[in-house]
């Protein structure tokens, strides 16, 4: 079955032209001109990844992300406009697993998608359960607990804390989880792991106050302490 994609742009041209090349590398594209619409048929036809445009009328592409994240972890990639640093740091620390600025190439768009695809393929993250004192990641099943507790995570957030708690103690730089994270072909920004790990950390404290198993070392990188 071809991966089907959820196109979310209140540019007509944008949809008529990512959908025309998408669709020609073997993807089902459903397109939407606005977030209203996106969040209904979305929430009834899961796709496998969606990408957003941040500026849209009536609901953004930033309340359709918050949207869709109480429902799911959905890979989503987001569009942001040239020189909006804000909606790029917003948009990760919200659970968005990638982001491009427009103007962008489509050549871009479609490698993102793939990457992110990949990540989401259990074979493709080394399918095997890591347990490390609390924490347990099983990738096959793309599960995450913490003292039993299940912790809702995003494709990249999991491939993240599944990199640091494979070497627990050793260092990893932000190029090192950048690998680890998009493949080794994929240029990001270290704020954009920073952001990530930020979202990480929340989301483990709101299920434990205590939780300080992700070290930052300034400069160098993070590591995980076992408990």
């Amino acid at each position: 079955m071809p991966y089907s994609i959820a196109l979310v742009d209140d540019d007509r041209n944008i949809l008529t032209s990512v959908s025309m090349t998408l669709e020609a590398e073997g993807f089902t594209v459903r397109a939407y001109k606005d977030g209203d619409e996106a969040l209904r048929e979305i929430t009834r036809h899961p796709p496998d990844l969606a990408v957003l445009d941040i500026k849209m009328p009536r609901m953004d592409g930033m309340e359709l992300l918050a949207e869709l994240r109480k429902r799911s972890d959905l890979p989503i990639i987001f569009l942001t406009s040239k020189d909006d640093e804000l909606d790029e740091a917003m948009g990760l620390r919200m659970g968005a697993d990638d982001y491009i600025k427009k103007p962008f190439s489509q050549r871009l768009l479609l490698e993102r998608i793939r990457a992110v695809l990949r990540r989401k393929d259990p074979q493709s993250t080394q399918a095997e359960i890591v347990q490390r004192g609390n924490l347990m990641l099983d990738a096959s099943r793309h599960m995450c607990t913490w003292k039993g507790q299940h912790v809702n995570l995003t494709v990249t957030e999991f491939l993240l804390i599944q990199a640091l708690a494979r070497a627990p103690g050793h260092v990893k730089s932000r190029d090192q989880l950048i690998d680890a994270a998009y493949g080794e072909h994929i240029y990001v920004d270290d704020r954009t792991i920073d952001s990530h790990i930020k979202r990480l950390r929340r989301k483990f404290r709101e299920t434990d106050d205590a939780f300080s198993a992700i070290e930052t070392l300034y400069g160098v990188g993070y590591r995980y302490l076992e408990e």
